[in-house]
């Protein structure tokens, strides 16, 4: 079943044309990679999809209905949940506190009902706690739950992001460069994380500089350049496409994504 899709989407900023015409279709259960050079339109793309940006052209479907132009609040009601690439975490609240965030569209309690401390705040508050407790264990941070988010090294920083996106409990999570400034094992350890995640049955898409990660990882790949779709298909194909070759991988990028199962 197609999750989400993208139809010729466009937007453009101050004349220049940062999508042009761009189309996908993913399927649920994937690991399906968005990559291409610095400024190719990666991230514009993601804020499309994710109701950040409204396009100019072209509409967004989301589980076979139309949702273009909704916001992001209203989107991720409907599943979708989506991580940065700069880190967005509170740093003075504990990692806990920091998944709990995460939570909001599950509570429904109103201000008068928190005001007054009545029964049912306390029933949901401790339910939102073990909820995230348990999402902090999917991504290997359960014993850090009380530890001052600050306290963290970078590489947990970054499962405690992806942890309070799942917190919601998304079908689909769309994740902004999640390996970005970690080491060869915080990179590993995302690895396992988003493995975990699609086992679990949430489709992932992944912008990603990591061409190790992104080949090993992948069910399809699709490559952007100035804005337009370049290239997409299986790792195998991608990687081997003389035209992503030359746009993008280049000869020691192209060896690097071959070597990925290495």
């Amino acid at each position: 079943m197609t999750i989400l899709e993208a139809d010729r989407l466009s937007i453009s900023f101050g004349g220049v044309r940062a999508i042009d015409g761009v189309s996908i279709a993913i399927e649920s259960g994937q690991v399906f990679s968005i990559i291409g050079p610095n400024g190719s339109g990666k991230t514009t793309l993601f804020n499309l999809v994710s109701g950040i940006y409204t396009p100019n052209d072209g509409n967004v479907r989301l589980g076979g209905e139309t949702v273009t132009g909704l916001t992001p609040d209203r989107l991720a009601r409907r599943g979708l949940s989506r991580t940065f690439q700069n880190l967005q975490i509170f740093s003075r609240m504990s990692v806990l506190e920091n998944v709990m965030v995460g939570r909001h569209r599950h509570e429904h309690t109103g201000i008068l009902a928190e005001l007054l401390h009545w029964p049912s705040v306390t029933r949901q508050n401790e339910a939102t706690r073990e909820a995230a407790r348990m999402v902090l264990g999917r991504v290997g941070l359960a014993e850090a739950a009380d530890r001052p988010a600050a306290s963290l090294a970078y590489g947990a920083l970054k499962r405690l992001e992806i942890a309070r996106a799942l917190a919601s409990e998304p079908k689909l999570l769309l994740l902004d460069e999640p390996a970005a400034g970690c080491n060869a094992v915080e990179t590993q350890e995302i690895d396992r994380v988003i493995r975990s995640i699609v086992k679990d049955g949430t489709t992932v898409v992944l912008v990603e500089h990591d061409m190790r990660l992104v080949m090993n990882i992948s069910d399809r790949v699709h490559v952007l350049a100035s804005g337009r779709t370049l290239a997409e298909g299986t790792p195998d194909e991608v990687r081997s496409n003389p035209a992503v070759i030359e746009a993008y991988l280049g000869v020691h990028g192209s060896q690097e994504a071959a070597h990925a199962l290495d």
